[in-house]
């Protein structure tokens, strides 16, 4: 069985997804404490001089908690500061119009979130549902295991796990396991909307590049025994 330790973050990236595609259950750690660091409240999109973060701020009295138990700061105006950079940095993309309408309207339903995690599953669940990508049963929390441990490899080994993975570039805020193994990947290079090109976007990227076609990209990083979904 291989098994996947990921955070439940709200635009996975192409590594994230490669990892997601092998793994047989993947498990959303949101019993860990959240961190600045991470990606769950973050997504990289691609910029004219490379790229940036779009974020969703949490409450600073909660920033010791776990994951689950964080609370969305709504006195920052986050959410239409994010709609400003998606608008700003892909407006001429090729499928950006497209997709506008319903990504806006996804990210002003924060507004009726007070918890961090619920809105980063509903944004998460959104963008995999414009990708056609059938990943939802394969994904647990932590919080719904019945003996979840912190300990990677402990985890791994009571859930019988033969093949381990975790995020990619966690050391600063995922507990590493002495078993963790890095998936067969190779990132595709493909057209984004400015020179050059970025690793490691957010699906958002491909998606307003490359929308109804994403299956294109997508297929180069699925694994020979899996389809893309």
């Amino acid at each position: 069985m291989t098994l996947a330790l990921l955070q439940p973050v709200f635009a996975p990236n192409l590594y994230d997804l490669a990892v997601m595609m092998r793994a047989d259950l993947i498990v959303l750690q949101d019993l860990e404490r959240w961190s600045r660091k991470s990606r769950v409240h973050r997504a990289v999109i691609r910029t004219p001089g490379g790229v940036q973060y779009i974020s969703i701020p949490v409450r600073t009295e909660d920033r010791k908690r776990a994951i689950r138990d964080v609370r969305i700061d709504h006195d920052s105006g986050w959410a239409s500061q994010m709609i400003k950079s998606l608008r700003y940095n892909y407006r001429n993309s090729i499928y950006f119009d497209h997709y506008e309408p319903e990504i806006v309207a996804d990210i002003e339903k924060g507004r009726e979130y007070e918890y961090l995690l619920p809105y980063t599953l509903f944004l998460r669940y959104r963008l995999f549902s414009f990708l056609e990508l059938e990943l939802k049963e394969r994904e647990v929390l932590s919080t719904d295991l019945d003996h979840y441990d912190s300990d990677p490899d402990r985890l791994a080994q009571h859930l019988e796990a033969d093949v381990l993975y975790q995020e990619y570039n966690s050391r600063h805020y995922q507990r590493q396991a002495a078993g963790r193994r890095e998936p067969d990947f190779t990132h595709p290079v493909y057209r984004q909307h400015f020179e050059g090109f970025e690793a490691c976007c957010s699906l958002y990227d491909l998606l307003f590049q490359f929308g109804p076609e994403s299956f294109r990209i997508l297929d180069q990083i699925a694994p020979a025994d899996r389809e893309s979904s």
